[in-house]
């Protein structure tokens, strides 16, 4: 798990530094310089070290380049906002697969309820499109501290809940579906 939050915070180390910074100094010019300057130094230690770089590394240098871009030449952060959304949006699209996540659960619950799964695979979908229309929202409002809010609370917020939920009904339907097993095996001995 800790993997996860270490390549996450990876991936979007550049929106982090340009969001500290803009907060900092108000200076949208300053904050996405630096933003971009940083991702390809990322990129060129990642390179130096090599280390393997995933798709999701390469994505979010193109589009600190691409929105910071137009950050620079229109002096509105709003674009530079806006790339958390096209992860989320990413994401979604490749939850919307059938099934994706009975890899990502332990076998029990794989082999007990796999339906269930596979329904939580497509609230996930719909949880990260929401995050990320949500995401856009926000940053049109031009409002750094509410877009600061949204991302880190309301976001995070929202896959926490989801995760805690997603645990709790899994370890519920598994139980209860091996006791009914369990049940069903006694009662045809029994007879």
């Amino acid at each position: 798990m800790k993997d996860v939050f270490v390549k996450l915070g990876t991936d979007f180390l550049s929106t982090i530094v340009f969001l500290a910074l803009y907060l900092a100094t108000g200076n949208v010019v300053l904050a996405t310089c630096v933003a971009i300057a940083g991702a390809v130094i990322q990129l060129i230690y990642a390179r130096f070290k090599g280390q393997q770089l995933g798709f999701m590394t390469y994505a979010s240098l193109a589009l600190v380049i691409v929105l910071g871009g137009a950050t620079l030449l229109t002096d509105d952060p709003r674009f530079v906002l806006a790339k958390p959304s096209i992860a989320h949006f990413a994401i979604g699209a490749i939850m919307l697969k059938r099934g994706w996540m009975l890899r990502y659960v332990p076998p029990l619950v794989a082999e007990t309820i796999p339906e269930y799964v596979t329904l939580a695979g497509y609230a996930w979908a719909v949880l990260m499109l929401a995050l990320g229309a949500g995401t856009i929202a926000v940053a049109l409002t031009g409002d750094m501290r509410l877009w600061a809010i949204y991302v880190s609370v309301v976001a995070i917020g929202a896959k926490v809940a989801a995760f805690a939920v997603q645990y709790v009904a899994f370890r519920l339907l598994v139980t209860s579906r091996i006791r009914a097993a369990r049940h069903g095996a006694a009662i045809g001995l029994g007879h």
